[in-house]
């Protein structure tokens, strides 16, 4: 697989773990009923903590970004434009969401836009790496 492509897999499965996380820590999964709502059809979900707020917003904007990361591998990987330059964008984002997550979970306000930022600056050296 090319290295790219393997980036888009890895991020995929990060915004997957993000939303499943989000899900079992609204649900309060690590305890029994906690555990039973999360198995069940979620028709009467406990109230948001702070913490359940934050890691679904962070799981929602992982999502948002995967599509514009997504978008731009492919087209570069079609387009026969994955050098070394896109794949260094590709890495930046990546680690960058990988923090921001934890950053966002932590609730470090400012630090999350700072490494959010950081993730936008990978996206554009992939499409400036493309040109």
């Amino acid at each position: 697989m090319p290295k790219l492509m393997s980036l888009v897999v890895c991020m995929t499965v990060l915004a997957w773990l993000s939303a499943l996380m989000a899900s079992l820590i609204r649900a309060r999964a690590w305890t029994p009923k906690g555990l039973m709502l999360a198995m069940g059809n979620r028709d009467h979900m406990p109230e948001a903590t702070p913490l359940a707020g934050r890691a679904q917003r962070a799981a929602a904007n992982t999502l948002e970004n995967l599509l514009f990361f997504a978008a731009l591998a492919l087209a570069a990987q079609a387009a026969g434009a994955a050098n070394e330059r896109v794949l260094l964008g590709a890495q930046v984002f990546l680690w960058a969401r990988v923090v921001f997550l934890a950053v966002y979970l932590a609730g470090i306000p400012y630090l999350r836009t700072a490494v959010w930022t950081v993730s936008i600056v990978g996206l554009g050296m992939m499409l400036i790496g493309m040109l």
